[in-house]
């Protein structure tokens, strides 16, 4: 009899962990765990920035404060080393913002950021360190010169397959979309036109006529998106006005020297 109650309890104990379990699962998927707006702006082919909006959700921080700050204080240290600037709206909120002022310069912060590299050893953006799962990010920007417009071509690749959680028969533990909510942006002033093709490429959102493209990033599988948009050259443009302004002045000086041939002179008016 005692045997009995004794096998009852642990039943009523082992069935009340489930439980807790099932409901801890249910809340943290209808919180979710992080909301990540990444985007990408030129203002113009000398300016542009990297601004990134992150809110991690109350059950993330409950289950985890520790490892949420450490995530969002080494954001705000990578943006400082990299001349951006941090604003810290709450202890679940942060907002990112690094220049940029070329193109090249845009890929270097960009993969620097979330490919960080501390004495000598690479550390992506999210790291074991934090007991979060590591995600591989390359951002990519060919530009090519054609004199009055500059063609830009941006790659982006993001590895999201480690938010996977799998059991050992390689089911899905917990779907990785509800853990995260990532989008990446890109504005031009322009417009620009998603290129990107195949089973990995994501097709984004229009919105502000063109001017803005939105990719809604898939958790738990390979991203890749690509993008051509045209940006004015200005060292094109000053060529082009450096060489109309030499050819005004050729051409008023020619003008000039040929008024002053036909001119007639006071000998000849002496002689009619």
């Amino acid at each position: 009899m005692l045997l009995k109650r004794t096998v009852l309890a642990v039943s009523k104990a082992i069935f009340g962990v489930r439980l807790l379990l099932i409901v801890l699962v249910a809340s943290l998927l209808l919180a979710g765990c992080v909301d990540y707006d990444l985007d990408v702006s030129f203002d113009s082919p000398n300016k542009g920035a990297i601004a990134q909006s992150i809110k991690l959700g109350e059950q993330f921080t409950k289950l985890s404060p520790e490892t949420a700050q450490e995530w969002l204080n080494s954001l705000e240290v990578r943006a400082k080393q990299l001349q951006g600037k941090s604003d810290r709206i709450s202890d679940t909120e942060l907002t990112v913002t690094i220049p940029f002022y070329y193109g090249a310069e845009l890929e270097q912060k960009f993969n620097q950021f979330f490919n960080y590299t501390e004495n000598g050893k690479k550390q992506p953006a999210v790291t074991a360190s934090t007991d979060l799962p590591e995600i591989k990010s390359h951002l990519s920007l060919k530009q090519n010169n054609l004199l009055l417009l500059l063609r830009n071509q941006l790659s982006y690749d993001l590895d999201l397959r480690s938010l996977s959680r799998l059991a050992s028969d390689g089911s899905v533990i917990v779907d990785p979309g509800s853990l995260v909510d990532l989008d990446f942006s890109l504005n031009t002033p322009w417009g620009a036109r998603s290129v990107a093709k195949g089973e990995k490429a994501i097709k984004p959102e229009s919105q502000n006529k063109g001017h803005q493209l939105i990719w809604h990033l898939q958790p738990g599988k390979i991203n890749h998106l690509e993008a051509i948009f045209w940006l004015p050259n200005p060292l094109g443009i000053g060529a082009v006005m450096i060489a109309l302004f030499v050819a005004a002045g050729i051409n008023l000086k020619y003008n000039l020297g040929l008024g002053v041939a036909k001119k007639p002179t006071l000998a000849t008016t002496a002689k009619i």
